[in-house]
């Protein structure tokens, strides 16, 4: 998944999550229909009113909009719009965090970025 992973994040924001990555990475497109409810809960094991309250969000936000008898499809504007919220939701919340580990650790933030540190 992503940097939202945490034992302590409710399940409905991890499946939004990985319903947000998907996206990102091109899966769903502009247009494309987002799996069903009850198909995206047995995937992942989730209960379907929690994988409804996850699609809700990206309805909510207006990411996504709902045809009613046939599902969810991307909406224009979407990707770019869900990855600008990502951005500022990492740079935010995430970031702060992570750096004040890699703080705490003794770490250069600058060593772990290059890409050709040692793993």
């Amino acid at each position: 998944m992503t940097a939202i992973d945490h034992e302590d994040t409710p399940v409905y924001l991890r499946l939004r999550a990985l319903i947000a990555a998907a996206i990102l990475r091109g899966e769903y497109r502009t247009g494309d229909q987002l799996p069903s409810v009850r198909a995206f809960a047995a995937e992942h094991g989730a209960n379907p009113l929690t994988v409804a309250k996850a699609y809700q969000t990206f309805q909510d936000d207006g990411y996504v909009e709902v045809r009613r008898g046939v599902g969810m499809f991307v909406l224009p504007g979407a990707v770019e719009r869900l990855r600008m919220a990502e951005r500022e939701r990492f740079l935010s919340g995430h970031w702060p965090r992570i750096r004040a580990h890699i703080d705490l650790l003794g770490l250069d933030a600058h060593t772990l970025l290059d890409e050709r540190a040692p793993a």
